[in-house]
């Protein structure tokens, strides 16, 4: 078992109703200047909007609306960073989905230095302050509300990047299950295989401890649970909490505390599918997490290649029921495509035209070469060829 250092400073309030029992108390903490930062129509199509003015009468309030999913660097931070240095801003609400909230921590840390934004995001700046930030999250997926990260889009350059730091934890997060009942079916579906593809990130590394195997196996077999439930019973609260509570715990690192690094190379790869194309997040994982565990389980030799068969199988067995890994492998894609997620790129719009291309600028930026499995130009081409 690995040693770790391990924080998570985020409140999280959770349930029905509590943005109109909590929401007045805990922004009266954070100073009178507010930036309300949101996506399309669908906070003020539900009331949401409304209700969150209503709780903030007496404060000053901005707004950036109009974030888009794999939110974008250009405009949506650099206009935010512009409104919180023009009007002094104290705290920022987040209200939305995971698009969102990445968006606001670029927002809250660049918004407190004078380097260039884009620095900021990629690091070549530290982040040393950054505005506090409330998000009422609206939908079940990225886990943003509980961690310290967002993945932002250049579009200009097709780069989408992870901007990490510890000063953009939330500060409290709200999350109210029923905010998800009317969500459209791609964006459930969507926001399910983003977050297994967390875990499955996670699950699948060298080193590991039986209580993160079952952990992460428990909430795996929940998703895929609950997930059936929710699509014949959109407003079932239950099974949507318990959806929320797995995909929140999904990217703060919990599920694989002692375990060694994975590298988390499908987000990688899916990282260039949606930089380039700016596909939905999660059907792109969908798309590539079997291919690359094909890949990884036919190119790989000696004690790796035990490793991985150990992991694949073990996955299939605990989750599916399955007793091999081409088993297993075979379970992750029949359940996405029994959900509806298309399982090609050609499904999604995508031909191999810039296969080369995309290959290229993973192996690049992305590392993969230390990862678990590592991966280089030649390996990543060949898992887009088959995702094709």
């Amino acid at each position: 078992m690995r040693n770790f250092d391990y924080q998570t400073p985020t409140r999280l309030i959770f349930g029905k109703g509590v943005v109109a029992e909590k929401l007045q108390d805990v922004m009266a903490q954070y100073g009178d200047k507010v930036l309300i930062t949101y996506g399309g129509g669908s906070i003020k199509r539900s009331g949401l909007y409304d209700q969150v003015l209503q709780l903030l009468e007496g404060k000053e309030i901005y707004e950036l609306p109009g974030i888009e999913p794999n939110p974008k660097f250009n405009p949506s931070v650099l206009e935010g960073v512009r409104i919180c240095k023009e009007k002094g801003i104290d705290v920022i609400l987040s209200v939305g989905g995971g698009s969102v909230l990445d968006c606001t921590k670029a927002i809250a840390g660049a918004a407190c230095s004078d380097a260039d934004p884009w620095d900021i995001v990629t690091g070549k700046a530290p982040t040393l302050k950054a505005i506090p930030i409330v998000d009422i999250i609206t939908l079940a997926a990225t886990g943003s509300e509980y961690d310290s990260g967002g993945v932002i889009s250049r579009t200009e350059t097709n780069d989408k990047l992870a901007y990490f730091s510890p000063l953009v934890f939330p500060a409290v997060s709200f999350i109210d299950p029923t905010y998800t009942f009317t969500l459209p079916v791609k964006q459930t579906l969507a926001g399910i295989a983003d977050c297994i593809n967390h875990i499955m990130e996670q699950y699948f590394c060298g080193e590991h401890i039986m209580m993160n195997d079952a952990f992460m196996e428990g909430a795996v077999k929940s998703l895929v649970k609950n997930v059936r439930i929710v699509l014949d019973e959109p407003d079932n609260y239950d099974a949507r909490a318990e959806i929320f509570y797995a995909t929140t715990l999904g990217c703060n690192g919990i599920y694989a505390l002692g375990n060694s690094e994975s590298g988390w190379p499908m987000h990688a790869i899916e990282h260039a599918l949606s930089g380039h194309y700016d596909i939905t997040h999660g059907e792109g994982l969908a798309i590539v997490t079997p291919r690359w565990m094909s890949h990884i389980l036919s190119a790989t030799t000696g004690q790796l290649h035990e490793q991985v068969v150990e992991r694949i199988t073990s996955f299939g067995k605990n989750v599916f029921g399955t007793a091999t890994p081409e088993e297993s492998i075979q379970a992750i894609h029949n359940f996405y495509e029994s959900i509806g997620i298309p399982m090609t790129l050609g499904a999604v719009g995508i031909d191999g035209s810039r296969i080369d291309e995309m290959a290229h600028h993973i192996a690049v930026n992305e590392g993969l070469d230390s990862a678990w499995v590592p991966l280089y130009e030649e390996d990543i081409a060949a898992i887009l060829r088959d995702c094709l």
